[in-house]
């Protein structure tokens, strides 16, 4: 592990009343401890673990539109406004690793193409050709597959957006190839029950007043999915035949 506390700063906010301070699990935020070296961040839409995932993102550095600390362009969205109120302690401090935005990774391989008319040896480090000629699943999976390698930390916003439930679990043997290494820590934050699963992460909750840490099988999203698949006839009759009445 590399990091090991991120620190709210709260006295420093000059008004918690403007967002994103206004979000009941980044207002009560006051530290997170990491104790594995994946971590997971869950909740619902607008719960705040974006937002936390990518202010860890600028304080390490990194775009935050997507990529490392080489990777310069801009995306309107990636302001990374609680970025100047957080601390990181580390041990050792690194700024080597990746940070992917699902919701921005079409403009960070338009940013590879043109690199790529200056340098092509640019896409080795990406599956060798453009990501833009790949599908969605695989240029995702040629990211993990080639860019994280190394000492770094890995910082996900839900990388299993373009991903197939037998490429959820290839990732997830990404994940533990490169932390038994010991040289890669994940910070991810994640819908999918799957990734949830991976063994010993800590996996913290944001869908209350503060970011507590929570058991997999604790969390909804495996609770859902568990009660879908064991009892589907029943979540299908509970949705729709209230609206046949």
């Amino acid at each position: 592990m590399f990091l090991r506390r991120i620190t709210f700063l709260r006295e420093e906010v000059p008004d918690l009343n403007t967002y994103p301070f206004t979000v009941p699990a980044i207002r009560g935020m006051n530290t997170l401890d990491l104790k594995s070296e994946v971590t997971f961040f869950v909740g619902e839409n607008g719960s705040g673990k974006s937002t936390l995932l990518e202010a860890i993102a600028y304080k390490c550095g990194f775009n935050t539109a997507g990529g490392g600390i080489n990777n310069i362009y801009d995306v309107d969205s990636s302001h990374a406004a609680l970025g100047k109120y957080i601390r990181l302690s580390w041990l050792p401090k690194i700024n080597q690793g990746f940070f992917l935005r699902a919701e921005s990774f079409y403009h960070f391989a338009s940013h590879l193409d043109q690199l790529a008319k200056e340098d092509p040896t640019i896409y080795q480090a990406y599956g060798g050709k453009s990501l833009h000629h790949q599908s969605h699943g695989e240029s995702f999976l040629s990211l993990f597959l080639n860019r994280f390698s190394g000492k770094g930390i890995y910082i996900l916003d839900e990388p299993e957006a373009a991903l197939s439930p037998a490429r959820l679990l290839a990732f997830m043997r990404v994940i533990y190839q490169l932390v038994s290494s010991g040289n890669a820590q994940f910070i991810i934050a994640t819908h999918s029950p799957i990734l949830l699963g991976y063994p010993n992460a800590h996996i913290f909750s944001f869908d209350s007043n503060v970011i507590e840490s929570v058991r997999y099988e604790d969390t909804e999203h495996y609770q859902i999915t568990k009660g879908f698949l064991d009892r589907k006839e029943r979540y299908l009759e509970e949705l729709f035949l209230n609206d046949e009445d």
